[in-house]
């Protein structure tokens, strides 16, 4: 009994040290929905995958990985009592995002000011608590696409049948660039 108390004790102590030194997940890549417990929960769960794709890890690889880990840990009752399928959102979403980063780190660097201009009035709403962080999200995604075409107009092209909208071709890194610069505007 005691062994297996001293055990438990390095087993814990050990994962703790692993999720201290181990990347966390990006709150711009994050779902809207998700709560900051529930990402605290992912990044102690998978936080050293997220390591490895950024040392170049491939995504299929990390995600087979990461979701193992989810679903073992919500087997045995250790995910807070979140369900499998909110953490593995939330770790699929990280994974993309660094996998992303890791391949096109130029992408991120040249567009970060290209996308501070586009949503400037709309980083500071969000800073002077004007517009909430899910109002402003909306506000950046049409201001990019209008930076493409000016004549978008999403209440008229979200109204139409999916099929119909014609919607301005955007890398949909830029939206994740327009998140983490409204997040950091807070």
């Amino acid at each position: 009994m005691k062994r297996k108390i001293i055990s438990i004790i390095t087993i814990v102590l050990a994962l703790s040290v692993l999720s201290a030194n181990a990347a966390s997940v990006p709150r711009e890549s994050a779902p809207v929905c998700a709560t900051e417990e529930q990402i605290i929960v992912t990044e102690n769960l998978v936080g050293h995958i997220l390591d490895e794709v950024q040392g170049g890890l491939g995504y299929a690889e990390a995600r087979a990985k990461s979701n193992a880990v989810i679903f073992n840990a919500w087997l045995g009752g250790q995910t807070s009592g979140f369900a499998y399928g909110d953490l593995v959102n939330i770790a699929n979403n990280a994974i993309w995002q660094y996998r992303d980063m890791y391949l096109r780190p130029q992408f991120y660097i040249e567009n970060e000011e290209k996308v501070r201009a586009i949503i400037a009035d709309v980083i500071t709403q969000c800073a002077n608590g004007e517009i909430d962080y899910i109002k402003a999200c909306e506000t950046a995604r049409t201001k990019i696409y209008q930076s493409v075409n000016p004549n978008f107009n999403p209440d008229v092209e979200y109204a139409k049948d999916s099929c119909y909208r014609d919607i301005p071709e955007v890398d949909s890194s830029l939206f994740a660039i327009a998140r983490k610069l409204l997040i950091n505007s807070k």
